[in-house]
């Protein structure tokens, strides 16, 4: 047999391609499409934001070392008080794109966006799609979520991952593979990276949920498989957790900046103090949430939610929220063979531990923070409202659902000082309306539109205050949701206003009075009386209007808490960095990070802050300084302690010692006639040196 006669295999025909189907849902598609106009449009009239972080932006983009780091400065002195992670997104995004607002606070604006995609999503898969679009249309209309996502502070990342978090979660319960339940945990320390212990919040809810319905139930393959699993997802979440402050801890002190926030230059004491327990029990000698007022999310209680400073941010469908968690409860009674049992425990425990420790605060505690709470809320709206459609349990649910929701809305409404007054009416007579309705037989249509009619009634004064949101800047260090003057609307209860009472005080552009657009506190309020050691001049105290090509970034002054307050006055840091400059160069250490900031934003000055955020958080030591200026590293220092603000309740010295020990030391030059003098220190490491020994510093 020839081979030319050998039969050959017939060649295997190739094998059809699949489809690839894109699923376009129309809701989703809206959804996403609310968000972006919400997040994107005008974006450019928040110039910098939070000149804070937009300065480490700078730095960290025009240096690896700073990068890595997160240094505020670009001479690599003093870190942010944050860890790097929305840092490092905004610094990649402006190396790609260039140092510019837009290319800073697109990637958060993003973010936003997809953090609707994913609440829709995690709500749709339980309780379908109506039940989704609510959810994702609750969460883009928060008024927070709308401010935060136009900012570039790092509270939309930890948003981001901490939703990304309970969508993993959520895919692990539905099919018990491990790789989801290990992707939940590196979403939680992505969250850590960005704002640290905070995070965690998340961490009960989907324990308890794996545990009750998986590891404590026989079927689901083994006990001690399920919990093996669970350690991997924790141990996931421990490794991206503790990556950077591992790195930061094993690099040599002398080749990395001081740990701001800190008084041991210790990445530890940054996460368990200033941004851990500090934050829920209040700093040794800091200020306090009941004493500080609204600034601090007002006195601590189970109705602080719903206040002036909080309200009108997040707290709008709180009772909605809490009925239709307990209706889950009811519906669900916790049987581990109930799909909905482990959502309602991984969301429902996000949304309880998260509201308790915000309402019991006492430390430090901003209404954005609140952020994190809206995604848990919006959740359980959409879920509440899924479970309305249905004609049995909807029928007793939508007139509790719908009742708690109008008390809420009505609380906050009652704190705007008359705005939104159409709204309470409208919100009345639907709610009543549908509220009725609903609790009666109805066709499946029919029921369905008296929940989108219910739904809209509750969604139309959150979604104006947060349309508002659009019409000015949402800069300096607070970004408020709704108009311009929000934070001066309302006020009431005790400590509710102001520092504590009257008015809500205003701490962003455009947001304050009309003549410095910023909150300018009562003579002797931050540290004082009216001209003495301690007063602070009213203009741009505490922000100021966005940047423009006449003014920088506000002088030394931008954003929130910069320049005077914090900074030195204007005219001396600017006379300093032209000295500087003339004499040889050389890293000014100021008193302030704020007040550094704004001088690195406007001009790229080489400026650090030595006492903190504000002046009053990090304690560095003499001996450090010390070093600093004996490695050249830091020449000059800037002290003009008679424009440091003092919030009520603050004893913080920040780093005093240490600029006492150069005033003594160094030599001081003259800026000129009322600018006041900077010290040069180079050459005098020794003694500053000296001076930390006999000083014990």
């Amino acid at each position: 047999m020839s081979l030319s006669s050998i039969p050959y295999p017939a060649r295997p025909r190739a094998l059809p391609r699949p489809r690839l189907r894109l699923r376009i849902r129309p809701e989703l598609a809206g959804l996403l499409g609310l968000a972006a106009v919400l997040n994107l449009w005008g974006l450019s009239i928040n110039g910098w934001a939070n000149t804070y972080y937009s300065a480490a932006v700078r730095s960290m983009s025009s240096s690896w070392h700073n990068f890595l780091y997160a240094s505020l400065d670009p001479s690599g002195l003093m870190t942010v008080d944050k860890p790097p992670l929305s840092l490092w997104v905004q610094a990649l995004s402006a190396r790609v794109f260039g140092f510019h607002p837009l290319s800073i606070l697109t990637a958060q604006a993003l973010m936003g966006i997809a953090a609707v995609g994913l609440i829709y999503d995690l709500t749709r898969r339980r309780f379908g799609r109506p039940a989704g679009f609510v959810a994702g249309l609750a969460l883009a209309t928060t008024p927070v979520v709308v401010a935060v996502s136009r900012h570039n502070n790092p509270d939309e990342l930890l948003v981001l991952c901490c939703v990304a978090a309970l969508w993993f979660a959520l895919r692990a319960l539905e099919s018990g593979r491990t790789k989801w339940l290990v992707l939940s945990g590196v979403a939680v320390g992505l969250g850590f990276e960005c704002k640290m212990a905070v995070a965690f919040m998340v961490v009960p809810g989907i324990a308890a949920a794996w545990l009750w319905t998986r590891s404590l139930a026989p079927a689901a393959g083994g006990r001690l498989a399920s919990i093996r699993q669970l350690v991997a997802g924790g141990a996931a979440m421990v490794a991206v957790a503790a990556a950077w402050p591992v790195l930061v801890t094993l690099t040599p002190a002398a080749d990395r900046p001081w740990i701001s926030g800190t008084s041991d230059n210790s990445i530890w004491s940054l996460i368990f103090g200033y941004n851990g327990l500090g934050r829920l029990s209040g700093q040794t000698g800091g200020p306090g949430g009941a004493g500080a007022g609204a600034m601090f999310g007002g006195p601590t209680g189970p109705f602080r939610l719903l206040q002036s400073s909080l309200g009108d941010q997040a707290g709008w469908l709180l009772g909605f929220a809490v009925v239709a968690g307990l209706a889950l409860l009811a519906r669900s009674r916790l049987r581990r063979d109930d799909p909905r049992t482990g959502w309602l425990i991984i969301v429902g425990g996000a949304f309880v531990t998260t509201a308790v420790a915000f309402s019991f605060a006492g430390g430090i505690f901003h209404p954005y923070y609140v952020s994190l709470l809206a995604p848990f809320t919006a959740a359980l709206v959409g879920a509440g409202a899924g479970l309305m459609l249905d004609a049995r349990g909807g029928r007793w649910l939508a007139p509790l659902a719908i009742g708690a929701g109008m008390s809420t809305e009505l609380v906050v409404l009652g704190e705007l000082g008359g705005r939104l007054g159409w709204a309470r009416w409208l919100l009345i007579v639907l709610g009543a309306a549908t509220a009725t309705a609903l609790a009666l037989r109805l066709a499946p249509r029919t029921r369905a539109v008296l929940v989108a009619v219910a739904v809209a009634a509750l969604l139309v004064a959150p979604a104006t205050w947060a349309a508002e949101t659009l019409g000015h800047a949402t800069s300096g260090t607070f970004p408020t949701g709704g108009p311009a003057n929000a934070a001066e609307i309302g006020g009431g209860g005790p400590g509710g206003g102001g520092f504590g009472g009257g008015r809500r005080p205003s701490f962003g552009g455009g947001a304050g009075g009309p003549a410095t657009g910023g909150f300018a506190p009562p003579a002797g309020a931050l540290g004082g009386q009216a001209g003495g050691p301690g007063a602070m001049q009213a203009p741009g105290a505490f922000g100021g209007g966005p940047p423009t090509a006449s003014n920088g970034a506000r002088g030394f002054g931008g954003g929130a808490f910069g320049g005077a307050p914090f900074g030195g006055e204007n005219a001396t840091l600017t006379a300093a960095i032209r000295y500087a400059k003339a004499h040889g160069g050389g890293t000014i250490g100021v008193e302030s990070q704020s007040g550094a900031a704004a001088a690195i934003l406007s001009s790229d000055a080489n400026v650090a802050g030595l006492g903190g955020f504000s002046g009053r958080e990090s304690t560095v030591t003499v001996a450090w300084l010390a070093s600093e200026v004996r490695t050249g590293h830091l020449r000059w220092v800037l002290i003009d302690g008679s424009q440091r603000a003092r919030l009520p309740g603050d004893t913080r010295q920040g780093s005093q010692t240490a600029l006492e020990a150069v005033q003594k030391e160094c030599r001081a030059v003259s800026l000129g006639s009322g600018t006041g003098s900077i010290y040069d220190c180079r050459g005098h490491a020794s003694s500053i040196l000296q001076s930390a020994g006999s000083s014990g510093a």
